[in-house]
C-alpha cells in the first residue's frame, strides 16, 4: 500500500517551486492517519531484517551504505523522523550526526570538513540531522558567506555526493515540507507545555522571519543538488504520520533496491553442526 511514496515524493530534475507542492498532503498514500500509523508498523520487520542484512555485509566487506539527509525549517521533524522511522531498525546499526553552528576550530576547514568525519561506516545506516546543506542555507539567507563563496559550494557538494556514490554509498536526501502555519502551531505548543520548553529556541523566531528567504534558498539548493546519484524528496511534514511513513518507505524502498545477500560463510558448516553434535557437554 505504501510502494507509491516513494516515487510521488522524489523531485523531478529541473526548476523548483515550492509553493506549487503542498506541505499537508500525503501524495501516494489515500488511507486515514490511522491507516498511515499501522501502516509503518507493518514494515518495521522488513526494515529491520533489511539493515540487519545490509549490516552483515559490511562485516564481510562490503563497502556499502546509506546516508540519510534530513533538512528542513524549524519543527519540521527531523527528531520526530529519528524516532517513529529511523527507530525501526537497530540502532547498533545506525550512526546519528547532528550538525550545529560551526565550530572556531571547523571554520578553520573547508565547509566539508567536519561532514567528512560525520559520514557512516560501511554497513551502517547513516544520518544527518541537518547537514552539509546548512552551508548554502543559513549561509546564504544570513550572509555567512560570500555568495560567490555559495556559488562553489553547490559545485562542491555535488562532487562530493558523487564521490561518496562511486565509493558504495546510497544517499536519500529529505526536505521536510512544512507550512508556516504549521510552524507557529508547533512553535506555540512548546510554550503552552512546561514539559516542552526545553525545544523551545528563542532564536528560532529569528530565524522565521527569513521565511521567505529560506524558501527561496531551498529552491535554489534544490535544484542546484538534485542529480541522479543523489536526488532530493520534498516530504509534506504537516501531517505528522505521512512524514513518518514517508521517510521509512524510502528507506524500505532504497534497502530492498540494494539487492542485499547475506554473506556466504567463511567456514565448513556441517563440519561445524558436527562439532556441536560431537560435543562434550561442559563440566
Amino acid at each position: 500500500m505504501t510502494d507509491a511514496i516513494a516515487e510521488t515524493v522524489r523531485l523531478p530534475i529541473g526548476p523548483v517551486d515550492l509553493t506549487t507542492i503542498e506541505t499537508d498532503a500525503a501524495p501516494g498514500f489515500s488511507g486515514t492517519k490511522s491507516d498511515g500509523k499501522a501502516a509503518l508498523a507493518e514494515i518495521a520487520d522488513d526494515l529491520a531484517g533489511l539493515q540487519e542484512r545490509l549490516w552483515a555485509e559490511g562485516t564481510s566487506g562490503s563497502r556499502r551504505r546509506i546516508l540519510l539527509v534530513l533538512q528542513g525549517m524549524d519543527t519540521s521533524g527531523k527528531g520526530g523522523v529519528l524516532r517513529h522511522a529511523v527507530g525501526l531498525i537497530d540502532p547498533q546499526g545506525v550512526r546519528i550526526t547532528s550538525f550545529k553552528a560551526p565550530t572556531d576550530a571547523e571554520l578553520k576547514h573547508d565547509f566539508l570538513w567536519r561532514i567528512k568525519k560525520g559520514l557512516p561506516e560501511a554497513g551502517y545506516v547513516g544520518v544527518f540531522d541537518r547537514s552539509h546543506y546548512e552551508d548554502v542555507l543559513i549561509a546564504k539567507v544570513r550572509g555567512y558567506a560570500e555568495p560567490e563563496e555559495i556559488e562553489r559550494r553547490y559545485d562542491a557538494i555535488n562532487d562530493f555526493e558523487a564521490g561518496l556514490a562511486a565509493e558504495g554509498t546510497t544517499i536519500i536526501k529529505c526536505m521536510l515540507h512544512i507550512s508556516p502555519e504549521k510552524q507557529k502551531e508547533r512553535l506555540k505548543a512548546r510554550l503552552d507545555k512546561p514539559e516542552k520548553h526545553y525545544k523551545y529556541n528563542p532564536g528560532d523566531l529569528d530565524e522565521r522571519a527569513h521565511w521567505s528567504k529560506y524558501q527561496n534558498a531551498y529552491e535554489i539548493a534544490l535544484e542546484r543538488t538534485n542529480t541522479d546519484l543523489a536526488r532530493w524528496h520534498v516530504i509534506p511534514s504537516d501531517k505528522k504520520w505521512f512524514r513518518n511513513l514517508a521517510v521509512a518507505e524510502l528507506l524500505l524502498a532504497t534497502l530492498r533496491g540494494m539487492d542485499l545477500q547475506w554473506p556466504l560463510a567463511d567456514f565448513d558448516v556441517e563440519a561445524q553442526k558436527q562439532r556441536m553434535f560431537d560435543e562434550t557437554p561442559p563440566a
